[in-house]
């Protein structure tokens, strides 16, 4: 499998305008028989079209220099130069483009199909037969085409998900992605088994899907770049629901639901404004009743991903959440 590739940095050069034309007709009793001289063709430009197909930045990490076509030159018989034709880049959902030397946000690009335009080719110069005058019928002036916008640019991926795992390393959040949809992330008892973030489409019934996102495991100070928490964070900022994925044997799990709370504040004090579910993991390894009852008490949902005790329920309530926000967005 290939490695995730989240950052990229890349040249794009739109097209210059075609130069316009100097021509003469020959034409009797015309000066110079008359200016027909040609408008230049425009340059192509560089589009970013979001396509739902790509899922990473890796094809930029080979190619990294993008250059559309220039415009043709005019000619005679007023004839226009051929348009530059525009290239167009795949990106994936989520993809953010900043100006590499200013750090300006351009673009944010989420929706599937969305096309932006990344360099503006260049106009065509105009033609000789643009300049003639009752007091100039024979210009030999046409003007040059106008040079194509040509940038560098940074590009950042944020996955695009419905739901977000957050939570420790070990926390049981890539056992818990693997059992509910068919992604694999590698799962080991060591920290920081996820080292990219995953994800997996699961299944509701009735032709119904969402997108469930393993996101790297967090430790205290991620948010002030300690472990890979800092690295991965802003992925979180795209999920609609957070769930907050805590290890029952945990000491004191409330304490550890608070830590994880103030990263995410920490980091972006908007991302504890989403919908959230709080789920208690590996419940098969208490007595059986313990692990709901350590649930009631954080209004937690108690779950295990071996057995599959308790993961019914947790697609119906990410579900319910999730056609609950989308009525929600379309009153």
């Amino acid at each position: 499998m290939n490695a995730f590739a989240d950052r990229a940095l890349i040249r794009v050069e739109a097209g210059d305008g075609g130069a316009g034309a100097v021509s003469f007709r020959r034409e009797k009793y015309v000066p110079k028989g008359g200016p027909d001289g040609g408008d230049g063709g425009k340059g192509g430009s560089v589009l970013l079209l979001v396509d739902p197909n790509k899922r990473t930045l890796l094809d930029f990490q080979a190619e990294k220099m993008f250059r559309a076509n220039k415009g043709g030159q005019g000619s005679g018989q007023t004839s226009t130069g051929k348009d530059g034709k525009d290239l167009v880049i795949r990106v994936p959902p989520g993809t953010s483009v900043r100006d590499a030397e200013s750090g300006e946000l351009l673009a944010d690009l989420v929706e599937p199909g969305l096309l932006w335009i990344a360099a503006q080719g260049g106009k065509g110069g105009r033609g000789n037969e643009r300049f003639k005058s009752p007091t100039n019928q024979a210009p030999r002036r046409a003007d040059p085409g106008i040079p194509g916008e040509k940038k560098t640019l940074a590009l950042e991926l944020k996955l695009v998900a419905d739901a977000g795992l957050v939570g420790f390393p070990n926390a049981g959040k890539s056992t818990l992605l693997a059992a509910v949809s068919s992604a694999r992330p590698k799962i080991a008892d060591y920290p920081f088994t996820t080292l990219r973030p995953v994800l997996g489409v699961v299944s509701l019934g009735d032709e119904r899907v969402f997108v469930l996102e393993d996101i790297p495991g967090l430790i205290e100070g991620a948010s002030l770049g300690k472990g890979l928490g800092h690295e991965f964070l802003r992925h979180v900022e795209r999920t609609r629901i957070l769930v907050f994925v805590i290890d029952v044997q945990s000491e004191d799990p409330a304490s550890d639901l608070a830590t994880l709370e103030h990263e995410l504040r920490e980091w972006s004090p908007e991302l504890l404004e989403k919908p959230r579910l709080v789920v208690l993991s590996k419940a098969d390894l208490l007595p059986p009743g313990e692990a709901e009852e350590r649930a009631r008490g954080l209004g937690a949902l108690a779950i295990s991903a071996a057995t599959g005790h308790g993961l019914a329920a947790f697609k119906d309530r990410i579900g319910s959440t999730l056609d609950a926000e989308r009525r929600t967005e379309a009153t």
